[in-house]
């Protein structure tokens, strides 16, 4: 018997230890499914030319959902004469806000179990079938309807295009195509009242609809034949529809008090104490099955640690902040500068425009800088300070328009740095779930920063105020004084809002991003 032929009659009979022996028989003895596993070849990498073709083609359904926030409301008045109905007029976009705001988590999350390409195509499918729907809607009711369902597609847009581009390029170079799509929306929302009132003047208010079909197939043709070729990171696993009901419906309440509030119902009557009420009474329901779920639509351990919370404040105060001015500031304009409604909304463009460059600055550093989160604490700060200045001093047009130029400049270097951070965070299979949630609780903070920049303006004017826009020899009666100092207080609330988006990048983790660090402007297709 040879050495190797001793060892083997060894090994034969020697016995485990009665500890390891029980130990082992507690094991699972099934066959594992290994559908989550990675493939033992790793897929080939995108070319530059499909990243190209693929961030086109996320840019143009953006664009799509973008550009349908806004494009309705000055056709608005065209259809109310159509239809012969001006009351209900305001749902056209409160139905189209409310189901993309209670929608952003839930494809988020089915992202993550069903993957992008799925969820990419459902939410493009609701949102063109609601636009047909809108197009040949025979009346309020059913164009009320179709734009809740144009909303359901236009909700699911956001969350998933940003998913997908975390899935193509690495989290170092994601600031750069996150600041891409931050100018794609801001364009689209600066678009959409211009081509709508051009549609509803010189063709039809259905072409505002009509329109959204070719953009949707092209964007389709584009996207789908490549999207088999993009990572896949998503995990099939059970889906808490109950936990994502209650989410939607607390969500759906909650806007509904911020929308009504202080309008139609005052803000302490019974209706809107009672639905406050509901909110929270729904909130608190999701809270504790999330709690006790296998696996809730939300977990919310996501929604801790020192970057996620941090980094949702700070995207939430600054969205809040540029979309409550952008509400109000119309005002303003037409009320201290005499400014017709038309020339108040061009005056809306350095706000909305010179953000997008901030974006683009801070896009650019995350892809060169080791510590990426100083350009958004410096530009947070920046604002802060512009906030102030606009605050304590009275100043004439053009120099009111600067400093807000310079206000939007630093806002606008959150957006990619929360955006690539708290995706940074969290692990492959959640990104889609993160990612639904900085959208739905972004939504919520600017909905609820309107309601409360109006509220400031009606206890400082103590008067009933008129929305931008409408009634305007209302607008012109209120004194240009009492409008100035009403204002000084907005400023200020703005100001605190990005001193507070300030205050938590500071207090968020950095942490190191993947991907190649370069010390050359990065092209799109790279």
């Amino acid at each position: 018997m040879n050495k190797f032929e001793r060892q083997s009659s060894s090994a034969d009979t020697q016995t485990l230890p009665d500890d390891i022996a029980e130990e082992l028989s507690r094991l699972p003895s099934e066959v594992l499914s290994v559908d989550d596993a990675p493939s033992l070849v790793p897929p080939a990498p995108l070319s530059q030319d499909e990243v190209r073709t693929i961030v086109i083609s996320l840019m143009l359904t953006m664009f799509l959902a973008a550009l349908d926030q806004t494009i309705v409301a000055t056709a608005l008045p065209t259809i109310g004469r159509q239809f012969h109905d001006v009351s209900n007029l305001s749902w056209v976009i409160t139905a189209y806000l409310l189901a993309s705001t209670a929608v952003a988590p839930v494809f988020g999350t089915l992202s993550d179990i069903y993957g992008r390409r799925v969820m990419i195509i459902i939410s493009l499918s609701l949102f063109v079938a609601g636009s047909v729907l809108c197009a040949v809607a025979p009346n309020m009711p059913m164009l009320i309807l179709a734009r809740g369902l144009q909303g359901l597609g236009g909700g699911g847009i956001m969350p998933v295009v940003q998913t997908v581009i975390s899935d193509v390029v690495s989290p170092r170079e994601r600031g750069q195509y996150q600041a891409y799509f931050s100018s794609v929306w801001m364009v689209g929302g600066i678009l959409g009242p211009v081509i709508g009132g051009v549609f509803a003047e010189h063709l039809h208010w259905s072409m505002i609809f009509w329109i959204n079909v070719p953009l949707a197939a092209a964007a389709i043709a584009l996207l789908l034949p490549r999207m088999k070729k993009i990572p896949v990171f998503h995990r099939k696993r059970k889906v808490d529809w109950l936990g994502g009901v209650l989410l939607m419906a607390s969500a759906v309440v909650f806007m509904l008090v911020l929308t009504w509030g202080g309008t139609r119902f005052p803000w302490l009557s019974p209706t809107v104490l009672a639905m406050v009420g509901g909110a929270v009474a729904l909130a608190v329901t999701f809270v504790w099955h999330a709690r006790r779920a296998d696996e809730p639509f939300l977990p919310l351990p996501l929604l801790g640690g020192s970057v996620v919370p941090f980094g949702l404040t700070a995207g939430g105060c600054a969205l809040g902040a540029i979309t409550g001015l952008t509400v109000q500031l119309p005002l303003y304009y037409e009320a201290v500068y005499h400014l017709s409604a038309s020339e108040a909304g061009l005056a809306l463009i350095p706000l909305a425009a010179v953000s997008t460059v901030g974006a683009a600055v801070a896009g650019r550093t995350m892809a060169r800088a080791k510590h990426y989160k100083r350009v958004a604490i410096v530009g947070t700060s920046w604002a802060a300070l512009c906030g102030l200045g606009l605050t304590l001093t009275t100043l004439p047009l053009w120099a009111l328009l600067t400093l807000m130029a310079a206000f939007a400049l630093g806002l606008g270097t959150t957006f990619p740095v929360c955006v690539v951070s708290v995706q940074n965070s969290v692990a492959r299979p959640q990104v889609g779930t993160i990612t639904g949630a900085l959208n739905f609780f972004r939504s919520l903070m600017s909905s609820f920063t309107v309601a409360a920049f109006a509220a400031i303006l009606l206890i400082a004017l103590g008067a009933d105020v008129p929305l931008a826009g409408e009634h305007h020899a209302a607008v012109n009666a209120i004194p240009a004084d009492d409008m100035r100092h009403a204002f000084r207080y907005v400023f200020g609330a703005a100001t605190a809002l990005m001193t507070g988006a300030a205050l938590c990048l500071i207090m968020m983790e950095e942490r190191p991003l993947a991907g190649p660090s370069t010390t050359q402007p990065v092209e799109m297709a790279e």
